[in-house]
């Protein structure tokens, strides 16, 4: 070789070792587009090959912590305490200190929109205990959702060994985020947030907001593990999910992303039958073994520390047996199937209710007349006891009395008798008494549920809070309402107290809620 072919030779191997960044040479290309209607596959290219996910595991960590805040495990107002293992977790990251309480909510956004190391750290010791009890809990949440070749040993998703997925199975579960828990997915769209210490600006911002329809899901990156993407879009009632692994930069991977989603666009047919992922069972921390520390001294480690282990399986029903010779009752369905004709049960519903109170408010009747002769019997044998002996017994004329009028009809009971009825089942067994909301009287309130990525997420999730809460939202206008974000689903026509009442009592149920004031 002659010494100019040699330079040049040399300065090739600096250039390709040194030069090229180490992830673009390391990290293997895959590729999937998916119907997120139906799980339909338009697209695959080394779709099972295991890889890397990086920060794509933050969307198991997302869902696991939605999952619990919906089974009551804790809210999103539960204040964690930051553990100097979650502090010390390298960027990206919030910058939490050891010792911290900061509530869950702040922690699931900076998850979210920034791909926060040590806030994801902190959500799964603080559901599980410790980091590695949760990755048990991803692992077998990750079976029960259908991803057979993945495998989490941590909440963020930085490389370690035998910490991998595929782009088959983070497509799967980012369909599960979308459809499991769309009253949390405007999180994956928002480009700023604000996470309690600082406000945070979103990873995948720039496909956001150069894309037509994009809002989500999530976005990772390693050296090991390249420029990785899972994106959701949504045009004219498609939506279409694209993942990559392997990108080799940041426009590069848009670029790629933005061709696969456009290519799912091409693909999918205007009107599909909507196949449900389905939800997995709920199971909990149950079968693991979960550390809980208490009254932590950030400045002494595990030293002045009360630590108990616990296991978190139920080992028996905490529900009440039924008392000696009482028929057993199979419990009602909280919330109606969505399939079920709504409208058909809300009436079934009214009825029911309408027929319970003409029948207390005959019983009530009945008994106040019963009652009143009763009383006159008492004062004819009381009267005839006092007349004295060879007085007159001549009858004088009984004042007019006030008759009581029972009238029948298609309409129900009697107003008066009715209220009446109401207010002593009301005193008598503490029941709340709700009348429905007349649409006048100045009830320009109302409360937002949450905004969601479609109408028909928006619409489902208004017809179930009003199922379950249907005392307090009986009556209201259920109203979608089309944001450039997504769609709002509110409850309108209520007064401001109402409102109030009724935001109160779906925060109780886990049910994200704000007022909303007359326009």
């Amino acid at each position: 070789m002659r010494p100019g072919q040699t330079g040049l030779f040399i300065f090739t191997i600096i250039w390709f070792f040194l030069i090229l960044p180490i992830g673009a040479m390391a990290a293997p290309y895959a590729g999937m587009v998916m119907d997120a209607r139906s799980g339909k596959v338009y697209y695959s290219e080394n779709a099972d090959t295991r890889l890397h996910p990086a920060s794509l595991t933050k969307m198991m960590t997302l869902y696991i912590a939605f999952e619990a805040v919906e089974h009551g495990e804790l809210t999103m107002d539960t204040l964690v305490t930051v553990s100097r293992n979650a502090a010390a977790e390298p960027p990206s990251k919030l910058g939490l200190r050891s010792g911290q309480k900061i509530a869950l909510r702040y922690l699931v956004r900076a998850a979210a929109v920034k791909s926060a190391n040590d806030a994801a750290t902190a959500i799964g010791e603080a559901i599980s205990g410790s980091e590695a009890a949760f990755a048990r809990r991803m692992n077998r949440t990750a079976k029960a959702l259908g991803m057979t070749r993945t495998t989490f040993k941590n909440a963020h998703g930085l490389t370690e060994s035998g910490h991998l997925s595929t782009a088959r199975d983070m497509s799967i579960l980012g369909r599960h985020v979308l459809y499991d828990y769309p009253e949390y997915y405007n999180l994956f769209s928002r480009i700023t947030a604000d996470a309690g210490v600082r406000e945070v600006y979103h990873t995948n911002r720039r496909l956001l907001q150069s894309y037509s329809g994009a809002d989500g899901i999530k976005t990772g990156y390693t050296n090991a593990a390249g420029f990785n993407l899972v994106a959701s879009a949504e045009r004219g009632g498609e939506r279409v999910i694209a993942t990559v692994f392997g990108g080799k930069s940041t426009a590069s991977r848009n670029a790629q992303v933005a061709k696969l989603l456009d290519l799912g666009f091409s693909k999918a047919p205007s009107r599909v039958a909507f196949a449900s992922p389905g939800r997995p069972v709920y199971q909990g921390n149950a079968g693991l073994s979960v550390t809980v520390e208490r009254d932590a001294d950030p400045t002494l480690g595990h030293q002045g520390r009360a630590v108990r282990t616990v296991a978190a399986a139920v080992t028996r029903s905490l529900r009440p047996m039924p008392r000696p010779g009482s028929a057993a009752v199979e419990p009602a369905p909280l919330v109606a199937s969505v399939a079920v004709d709504i409208e058909s049960v809300i009436a079934e519903a009214e009825a029911e209710s309408a027929a319970e109170a003409e029948t207390v408010a005959l019983a009530s009747v009945e008994a106040e007349s019963s009652a009143v002769a009763d009383a006159v019997a008492a004062a004819v044998d009381v009267a005839a006891s006092t007349i004295a002996p060879g007085a007159s017994v001549k009858p004088r004329m009984r004042p007019a009395a006030p008759q009581a009028t029972v009238t029948l009809a298609s309409a129900g009971p009697p107003k008066a008798a009715v209220q009446s009825a109401a207010r002593r089942a009301e005193e008598d067994a503490g029941a709340e008494v709700v009348t429905r909301v007349s649409t006048s009287g100045g009830r320009h309130w109302g409360v937002n549920i949450g905004r969601f990525p479609s109408q028909y997420a928006a619409e489902t999730k208004l017809v179930e809070t009003a199922l379950a809460e249907m005392s307090t939202l009986d009556g209201t206008l259920r109203k979608v309402v089309h944001r450039p974000t997504g769609f709002d689903a509110n409850f309108m026509g209520m007064t401001r107290e109402m409102a109030d009442l009724a935001c109160r009592r779906l925060q109780a149920r886990n049910v994200t809620c704000f007022m909303v004031g007359p326009s």
